[in-house]
């Protein structure tokens, strides 16, 4: 597992492109019968990328949870962007196909994922934070989520948000997560921008071709910054920064936020004429 610490606005602005992407950049999400794993300090949250194909991998702890197992103290969400894939929770399976996903209460102990189909694997999106309570699992298809269609063609950014793990949909501790995809014509993302300084958010971008990328803004919004992300990479958003992109082509991303609360309203709205 890959730690990473948490960084100050103050220092963030004097960032080489090269120190953005080893604070906030996360590539090589999945690789064959792999795990990898990062565990940040902002709000503690751990984003992986498991990729079974010919191994069943276990979700362990690791001597930087300092926990008998993963979720002795944490909750845990899942979707799978590959093909379809079995996740086993403590002797029961759950089948997840593309763009399934799940949600794994604190207290749950042996998880593993696996692979049906070698020539299509799954690759299992996990984000997961700490918890204070235990909620039951609740698997949630993408037909499940709770759709919000918002913005337009005119601005480039029409889109639906699919809600996974959400106050609206079920019950977590502080876990939300859920799958945005952008219409063929657009191609930016919560823009106008906004921050939340109680919660903080991860992206991660995907449905994007080999030579298409997003360039993803970030940042305070008077010292905004941007780093190009490619298909199936993900971003690291402290709750002081920005979180918007604007791709090439249309594209889809996984958000995960973790914090202090789950308002959605909860946010500071920043006019776009004011971005610096």
């Amino acid at each position: 597992m890959e730690v990473r610490c948490a960084s100050n606005p103050k220092d963030v602005k004097h960032y080489t492109t090269e120190r953005l992407r080893e604070e906030f950049h996360i590539s090589k999400l999945f690789t064959k019968d792999n795990i990898k794993m990062v565990y940040s300090h902002i709000d503690r949250i751990i984003t992986a990328g498991f990729m079974p194909v010919t191994k069943e991998l276990k979700l362990e702890a690791g001597k930087e949870l300092a926990a008998d197992y993963f979720l002795e103290r944490r909750e845990m969400g899942c979707i799978n962007i590959g093909g379809k894939g079995i996740i086993t929770i403590d002797g029961t399976d759950y089948e997840l196909n593309p763009r399934d996903g799940i949600y794994i209460g604190m207290g749950n102990k042996d998880i593993t994922f696996k692979c049906v189909d070698t020539e299509k694997p799954p690759k299992f999106y996990v984000s997961s934070c700490p918890a204070h309570k235990s909620y039951p699992i609740v698997k949630i298809d993408i037909t499940k989520a709770r759709k919000v269609p918002c913005g337009s063609l005119e601005d480039c950014n029409k889109r639906v948000i699919n809600q996974y793990i959400h106050p609206e949909v079920m019950q977590s501790c502080q876990l939300s997560m859920g799958l945005t995809q952008l219409e063929v014509g657009s191609n930016w993302n919560t823009m106008p921008c906004h921050t939340h300084d109680r919660r903080m958010e991860v992206y991660m971008y995907l449905d994007m071709g080999e030579n298409d990328v997003v360039f993803h803004m970030m940042g305070e919004p008077t010292e905004t910054r941007h780093i190009i992300m490619h298909n199936e990479e993900a971003v690291i958003s402290p709750s002081w920064s920005i979180h918007s992109g604007v791709g090439t082509k249309n594209y889809s991303f996984i958000w995960a936020m973790c914090g202090e609360n789950q308002e959605f309203t909860d946010m500071d709205h920043i006019e776009t004429k004011d971005l610096k």
